[in-house]
């Protein structure tokens, strides 16, 4: 392999994150909004679906987001009769976002990504110096 193809699959990782993270940051915004009809349907989490996938430039596998779906989980649903978004008999649905494990995906997607700059990090300071010693 070389470094090029390193770089090409490095920043293909560093792409994918950075989607997973856009997703994470719009579930946190959205933790607490609910409908905003009696009974309406709150935020949906998002999750996101990584593939590999060739690419034929470089010649090898590199991940891509597959796609950004929904979480079918079940709303939780909380006791307010005040909000304008309850049901006959009070509740409001909740989304279905977990901040905790959003916190704990953000980590894992921002490992990742550190991952893949330090593997660009690491690539180009070899073409540094392959071409400083090719002076």
């Amino acid at each position: 392999m070389d470094l090029d193809t390193a770089l090409g699959i490095a920043a293909s990782g560093m792409d994918a994150q950075t989607k997973r993270l856009r997703v994470i940051a719009e579930n946190l915004a959205n933790q607490d909004t609910t409908g905003s009809t009696p009974g309406a349907d709150p935020y949906r989490r998002k999750t996101v679906t990584f593939e590999n996938r060739l690419d034929r430039q470089l010649g090898t596998d590199t991940v891509r987001v597959k796609q950004v779906g929904r979480d079918g989980s079940e709303f939780p649903q909380r006791y307010d009769p005040s909000n304008p978004a309850a049901n006959a008999d009070g509740f409001v649905k909740q989304p279905n976002v977990n901040s905790v494990i959003e916190v704990m995906d953000m980590r894992e997607a921002e490992r990742s990504y550190s991952a893949n700059l330090a593997v660009m990090q690491a690539s180009r300071s070899m073409l540094t110096r392959t071409i400083d010693l090719l002076k």
